[in-house]
């Protein structure tokens, strides 16, 4: 274990959640199962189960209290709501969200409006996840407690390519602008990406593809491996769906290669003709049984190009905050008096 003394980052997000570290586990499907959000909340940062990886309502509450018997810490629970393309009773999994009290629920995608008072009622916190101001604002309007936003750099899912914006404009645009506290998401792996983060007047930042290459992330060994290779680096992913409205970030990759070239010879293409490559039980199979990491879509961020290890949560934790105590205490050290 690393032995590295370390201070603690107290953020409005630490303090609202009860957390030890400003950090987020996103919500990823088929792998935020009790065994990565438990790991998380054990290091200190906020696990997330994914509501949307259970087959129905009533196992989402079993996962829910499977992970209760692995922390003591708060976790959190994504709720990811696209009814057009995902069929499902969000209605009900929203109900065992607010049931089971869980400490925060991340949803993205649709509107929590219609959920927000029965999740505050339960003493549930709502972080909405958007990857636009206007919705950021949408948000905010109707009650959310806090708004993470979402840089183009991530591992992003529905997105309309006109309003791609990176994570180095549209968070300081969103502190300046929103009330709530803001949690920055996109590509993000480092202490210095923390620090930075938090100099800007975000209260914490939110790892997806980082927590995939950790000893505890319940995928393939061949997956994690792959991720930390010196030749996987930043161009490693490509944006697919794009042409659809559904811009989506995943691994580069025979498969997601091939559906950018199919896109790219119809203008006219649906979604039909790349559903055998999209398809959710082929990524599933991939995390789970193969570990071939060029068989399937799977979703991914440039954090992947800053990845070059397969640690702990505990210990991947410890690293990030004490390099962002460095980095932080490093810039406030520039600060003289004239």
């Amino acid at each position: 274990l690393l032995t590295v003394a370390i201070m603690v980052l107290k953020t409005a997000l630490t303090e609202l959640l009860g957390i030890k570290h400003p950090v987020i586990q996103g919500g990823m499907q088929h792998v935020g199962f009790a065994e990565m959000a438990s790991a998380v909340s054990n290091a200190g940062g906020l696990g997330i189960l994914t509501a949307l990886s259970q087959p129905t309502p009533e196992d989402l509450r079993k996962e829910i209290r499977r992970c209760r018997t692995m922390t003591p810490n708060p976790f959190g629970v994504n709720l990811t709501i696209l009814k057009a393309l995902i069929p499902a009773d969000y209605d009900a999994f929203a109900r065992v969200i607010a049931e089971e009290r869980v400490a925060m629920v991340e949803v993205a995608g649709g509107s929590p409006a219609p959920y927000i008072k029965m999740w505050h009622d339960a003493g549930v916190k709502v972080l909405h996840k958007s990857a636009t101001l206007k919705h950021a604002l949408k948000a905010q309007k109707v009650g959310v407690d806090l708004i993470e936003v979402v840089g183009q750099e991530a591992s992003i899912a529905g997105g309309n390519m006109d309003e791609l914006v990176g994570a180095w404009v549209l968070l300081p645009k969103a502190v300046e602008t929103l009330h709530v506290p803001v949690i920055a998401s996109g590509a993000s792996a480092t202490g210095r990406q923390l620090a930075a983060a938090l100099a800007m007047g975000a209260c914490g930042i939110t790892m997806a593809t980082r927590f995939l290459a950790t000893k505890e992330a319940p995928i393939h060994d061949n997956i994690k491996q792959h991720m930390a290779l010196p030749e996987v680096d930043e161009k490693s992913t490509i944006i697919v769906l794009g042409t659809l409205n559904n811009a989506t970030r995943v691994f580069r990759n025979d498969v997601s290669e091939k559906m950018v070239e199919i896109a790219a010879a119809d203008e006219n293409v649906d979604f039909s003709q790349l559903q055998p490559y999209a398809d959710g039980k082929r990524t599933k199979k991939m995390w789970k049984e193969t570990g071939d990491w060029n068989d399937s879509m799977w979703s991914c961020g440039q954090s992947v190009g800053l990845i070059n290890d397969v640690p702990s949560c505990q210990d991947l934790l410890t690293k990030i905050v004490s390099d962002a105590e460095v980095r932080l205490n490093l810039g406030s050290s520039m600060v003289s008096k004239l």
